[in-house]
């Protein structure tokens, strides 16, 4: 009886913050069409007490590795190897953020502005509850043996892999270029080349693509909801740095990129 009780509020805790995911993310959209959080391109000062990036982009990434790998041992398909091999792929991107991308950074010093506290503790809650809906979805509510499921499985996650990949060698090797070119001093310049011909942010093209990749090998919810949500965080930072450049350097900038989405956006 306690168990069964045990179980339907962990399922009713679930439901709850899946339904915020989805909440939250029209109003993130709005309000980054008219306000940029103020880091990188878009820093300003007002926003209180401020910290490095590197130490920025580690602690509020982090909650990805720690939570779900905090998480995951307490689902019943803990011991499926679907699981596990289904997990990694966030665990893998998100070791990239949380630690290679950050030491990247601290490599780099000279043109990195300070970043908000307020922002960093912001991202540091979403992901939190990002990271404990999918590590629970993966962990314990996806049904692997299901009549449908169990055959689909592998073309899901073979698809959607793919995809991912492509998304992740374009947001790295994009993050790659730019701090490249910060290592070069002189302050902002364009960016040339590869994805950078065709849009102002491929970084944020690839992590959209990732995220779209991981929809696709989760086909749940869950996965679409955080598929859901990067765009609504990311196409408006995008749009406004696609401005940015644009007021910035004129007629150096390229007319034909778009802002995010390769001849569409």
């Amino acid at each position: 009886m306690a168990s069964s009780s045990s179980s339907s509020s962990d399922q009713a805790f679930f439901n709850n913050c899946l339904l915020t995911l989805y909440l939250i993310a029209p109003p993130t959209f709005i309000s980054l069409r008219f306000l940029q959080a103020p880091y990188g391109k878009h820093h300003r000062s007002g926003w209180g007490p401020t910290m490095s990036p590197p130490l920025a982009w580690f602690l509020m990434e982090s909650p990805t590795l720690w939570l779900t790998l905090l998480i995951f041992p307490f689902g019943h398909n803990f011991r499926n190897p679907k699981s596990l091999i289904l997990i990694s792929p966030f665990l893998f991107h998100y070791f990239h953020r949380s630690c290679i991308y950050p030491l990247r950074l601290h490599r780099n010093k000279t043109q990195l502005t300070d970043f908000p506290v307020t922002v960093a503790l912001m991202a540091f809650g979403f992901n939190l509850l990002n990271s404990f809906l999918q590590a629970r979805w993966v962990s314990h509510y996806k049904d692997y043996d299901g009549e449908s499921d169990g055959r689909l499985f592998w073309w899901r996650f073979l698809i959607g892999l793919v995809i991912f990949f492509c998304g992740m060698w374009v947001n790295i090797w994009s993050d790659k270029v730019l701090v490249g070119l910060k290592k070069q001093g002189g302050g902002y310049k364009v960016p040339r080349g590869g994805w950078f011909e065709l849009v102002s942010c491929p970084n944020y093209f690839g992590e959209i693509l990732e995220w779209f990749g991981w929809a696709v090998m989760t086909w749940s919810w869950v996965g679409l909801g955080f598929f859901l949500y990067t765009c609504a965080n990311l196409v408006p930072r995008a749009l406004a740095h696609h401005k940015w450049y644009l007021e910035k350097f004129g007629e150096d900038y390229p007319k034909h990129r778009k802002a995010v989405i390769p001849f569409l956006y």
